[in-house]
């Protein structure tokens, strides 16, 4: 099976079946998708596919068509994307297992809404983070926006 992972197609042999999160850890060697619950409630193991994010623990492999977007995919170590640097700024992550998800799903709704209210920010952040940095992730979101739109 081919997969477009962060701009590369690799072959993969794997049962379709297989949860993505395993394909792109165990066999594509990507470890920033975390493994959290295994249902898709938390939100560790997010990704994004053709910009829209997933819970690629609970998508079948199979299933996937269409682009796939890891955190090592979004930014080269010259270059921070925004979302990554308003997370240093406002100094996100505590424990960071959770973050490449976050991030994402940040990325994600800035794609989608430059300029979003708290309440966007609410519904659309639905990632858990169990060391409660949600006011730090919201900041961090409006502050990526504004730097966006700069």
């Amino acid at each position: 099976m081919k997969l477009n992972i962060n701009g590369t197609v690799k072959d993969i042999e794997v049962d379709p079946e297989m949860p993505l999160l395993w394909a792109l850890r165990d066999l594509a060697g990507i470890k920033g998708p975390k493994f959290g619950c295994g249902i898709g409630a938390c939100g560790a193991c997010t990704v994004l596919i053709d910009g829209e994010p997933q819970r690629s623990c609970s998508v079948p492999v199979g299933g996937v068509t269409g682009a796939i977007t890891t955190i090592e995919g979004i930014s080269t170590s010259e270059n921070l994307h925004v979302v990554q640097q308003a997370w240093i700024d406002e100094q996100v992550p505590q424990c960071g297992y959770c973050q490449s998800g976050q991030i994402l799903a940040a990325i994600a709704l800035l794609e989608n809404n430059a300029k979003p209210t708290d309440e966007d920010i609410n519904e659309a952040m639905t990632n858990l983070c169990r060391c409660g940095t949600y006011p730090r992730i919201k900041a961090a979101i409006l502050r990526a926006a504004a730097n966006m739109g700069a």
